[in-house]
Order: C-alpha cells, then structure tokens, then sequence
C-alpha cells in the first residue's frame, strides 16, 4: 500500500513548493530581478563612459587653448591674455572656450605648476573652483 512508512515518497518539484503556479511565479521573480540588474549595470557604465568621453573631450578644448594662449604670449611680449574673450577678439580662437559641461575654462598667470608660464584648467562638471573633479 503506497504512503506507509517504509516506501518511500516521490514528489515532483511542484507539488513539495506548494504547486506550479508558486513555482512559475518564483521563476518569474528571479527573472525579473536579473533583468533589473543587467538594466542597472548597463545604465551605470553608460554614465561612467559618459563622463570620460567629456574629460577626454575636455581635454582636447584645453589643449586648443593652451596652443592659443602660448601664441598669443608669444605676440604680446610674454603676457596673458585678461580674458578669454580677448583670445576670440584677436583671432587666435573662435568662441570663448568651454569645457564639455558648458564652463569656461580658467587661465592662471603665472601658473601653479609653471611660475613662468600659464595654467588652463576646467572646473570639472561641478562648476566649483577648485573643486576634487577639475580637469586640468
């Protein structure tokens, strides 16, 4: 007689967790919460590829600008310009120039790094002077 003591019981998997659909539904769950975490991980390298293409970017502006304003010191007897309008003014630049968040770069005379020379920096996506995510 099946069910005594001595024999053993065979189960299918469903019927032990408290039937299919409890099953169906867990698989489900499961599924759901490793798309999610594919969707976040996608998204985050996306915004960290993001900020490195406009530190790349940016990069690239100040290296036009420190270009710019060697020229220009080599035109105007080894001073800086007062602004960076001026280098729009005389022709040694196109537009005032930004780094990749919208900010106008910053041009140190003399600079930090070369007392004789000059600095051009960003104030990173920030916007604060100074501030720990610059791009120099």
């Amino acid at each position: 007689m099946p069910g005594t003591r001595g024999e053993p019981k065979v189960f299918f998997s469903w019927e032990k967790r408290g039937g299919l659909r409890s099953m169906l539904g867990r698989a489900r769950a499961r599924k759901a919460l490793l798309v999610a975490a594919g969707v976040a991980a996608v998204l985050w390298l996306r915004a960290r590829e993001r900020h490195a293409a406009d530190v790349r970017a940016t990069r690239a502006t100040i290296t036009t600008t420190i270009d710019a304003v060697a020229a220009w010191r080599a035109d105007h007897d080894r001073t800086c310009p007062g602004v960076l309008g001026d280098l729009v003014a005389a022709g040694y630049v196109r537009a005032v120039p930004r780094d990749a968040w919208g900010h106008a770069l910053r041009v140190t005379c003399p600079g930090r790094r070369d007392p004789a020379g000059f600095d051009v920096s960003s104030d990173g996506p920030d916007g604060e002077l100074g501030g720990v995510d610059r791009v120099e």
